[in-house]
């Protein structure tokens, strides 16, 4: 990315006016504090302005199926557990390859304290309760543990795993927030074939 000779000037002084304001009018105290916060914004927006570039999964070797199955919660409502075997595809002569995938993302502390573990066990008990639901519904699936929120988890196993089909399962967009946010982002980004499934019986989980 290239930048006009009057752009690194002004992002200078978008950096260094309301420091020296903070301090002249407020003293150091504010000036600091100033100081803090602007690179901080400048961060977060510079995040949020990414491109987000398509989601592409591994090349594949062979014409199986392949289903990723992304959970943001634990699944063992019947009907839920039905409508997901029914996506996968229990009944066919040659099964899909079914990986459930659980994000283990964690909270702000956990983050700041570098502290994964709550995280990832929460998660792995999704796995647990859903792999066992999707057992007695005839469906064979394996199970992993994602180490960041939806969208990173997703695109980091697709990096290695020849998708045919994306099945992400959340509550309904008033109780899961950011399964909505991450299934809008899904189906705008994945390059395969991408299904929601709302599972009505959830409790928020995973809003961060």
């Amino acid at each position: 990315m290239t930048y006009r000779p009057w752009k690194l000037p002004l992002i200078v002084a978008v950096i260094v006016i309301p420091i020296a304001g903070g301090f002249v009018l407020a003293g150091p105290a504010l000036g600091l504090v100033i100081g803090t916060m602007i690179p901080a914004a400048m961060v977060i927006i510079a995040v949020r302005m990414t491109p987000k570039t398509p989601i592409t999964p591994a090349a594949a070797t062979d014409r199986r199926r392949r289903v990723l199955v992304v959970v943001t919660r634990a699944v063992n409502d019947g009907p839920t557990v039905e409508r997901i075997a029914e996506a996968i595809g229990r009944g066919d002569d040659a099964p899909a390859q079914t990986i459930i995938l659980s994000p283990a993302e964690s909270g702000f502390l956990s983050r700041w304290a570098s502290d994964p573990e709550p995280a990832r066990e929460e998660a792995q008990g999704r796995l647990v309760v859903t792999v066992a639901s999707l057992a007695k519904a005839h469906v064979t699936a394996e199970a992993r543990v994602g180490d960041a929120g939806i969208i990173q988890a997703t695109e980091d196993l697709l990096q290695t795993m020849p998708a045919t089909e994306v099945i992400l399962i959340t509550g309904t967009p008033d109780v899961d927030t950011a399964g909505d946010r991450a299934a809008r982002e899904l189906e705008a980004r994945l390059s395969t074939p991408f299904t929601r499934i709302m599972d009505p019986a959830a409790t928020p989980k995973l809003a961060r």
